[in-house]
């Protein structure tokens, strides 16, 4: 796929539900943003402020006229899932934001996030922009346990703050598949595999376990990964659960064998796999970033 392909969604029991691939750092198969049509279209996340009129054009592709949309579901407020939501929000007035409550201030009041994205993408900034407020008449905050009904459609709404205290997911009854975003990892179809995400601030990998045990819990049929694309559940989330441990644990390794921060993160930039797939920067930059949110947690446990 590439930037602004649209895929019906197969995985699970499905209907009318695709997702677009809104090319994030210039990478095939990275970001999805979901499209659930029906009685009242909604969209899964927005990818960044550089996506959205990717996200318009699929609207269209659907016949879904602008006017007619009438959620945009955040799953967090990292800028890779949610920078698109101010145009977004403005191109489709009839659309409210859902985010969760925690998360909710930094659409209102959008500079502490854009000053936090800066310091932890570094000169992959290139790739976002800077988000506009979103009214407080077109937020809804979220909490665990809430419903979101779209039509026929029931969203139930569970919190994931693993990766991000902001986080949830979304647990579609209907299809019986769950919108993941971070909470699963990242699956890179062109490897069939899920790779950790661990970025800074705030990773901790007790809280990131303790989401995948709750998506155990509700044992879905299909995974909706925000990046990429759709899956059958299987054996990923236990799989995912031990290559979380996996990865720490070679972090913490390597930091004792090399003893300095900068050439671990360098040892695994320069040993990436996703090179061929996502290309070098953003491969790379991707390596790195989750290096250093492992570095901080390892630092808060005293190692």
């Amino acid at each position: 796929m590439g930037r602004g392909d649209l895929q019906e969604v197969t995985a699970g029991d499905s209907s009318e539900l695709y997702y677009v691939d809104v090319g994030l750092f210039d990478s095939p198969a990275y970001g999805s943003v979901y499209l659930l049509d029906g009685d009242e279209p909604a969209l899964v996340d927005t990818g960044t402020g550089h996506s959205y009129e990717v996200v318009l054009g699929a609207l269209a592709d659907l016949g879904i006229d602008r006017e007619a949309l009438s959620a945009i579901l955040l799953t967090h407020v990292h800028l890779d899932h949610a920078g698109g939501a101010s145009p977004l929000s403005r191109a489709c007035p009839n659309a409210d934001v859902y985010v969760h409550g925690s998360g909710a201030q930094f659409l209102r009041e959008p500079a502490q996030l854009w000053a936090g994205t800066e310091a932890v993408v570094g000169d992959r900034i290139e790739y976002y922009r800077e988000p506009d407020p979103i009214p407080d008449s077109r937020l809804v905050e979220l909490a665990d346990g809430d419903r979101v009904r779209l039509g026929g459609r029931r969203l139930d709404v569970h919190r994931a703050p693993g990766h991000a205290f902001h986080q949830v997911v979304y647990h579609d009854r209907g299809s019986d598949g769950v919108f993941t975003a971070d909470a699963a990892g990242i699956y890179v179809p062109a490897l069939d595999r899920v790779l950790p995400t661990s970025p800074p601030p705030g990773f901790d990998l007790d809280s990131c376990l303790d989401d995948v045990a709750m998506l155990e819990r509700l044992d879905p049929t299909a995974l909706y990964y925000a990046h990429f694309g759709d899956q059958p559940t299987g054996d990923r989330l236990v799989g995912y659960r031990d290559r979380l441990r996996e990865w720490v644990e070679t972090v913490a390794t390597r930091r004792a064998e090399l003893g300095d921060d900068e050439a671990v993160a360098e040892h695994f930039a320069d040993r990436v796999d996703t090179t061929g797939v996502w290309g070098p920067a953003h491969a790379r930059g991707e390596a790195r970033m989750n290096v250093a949110g492992v570095l901080g947690y390892l630092d808060e446990q005293g190692h």
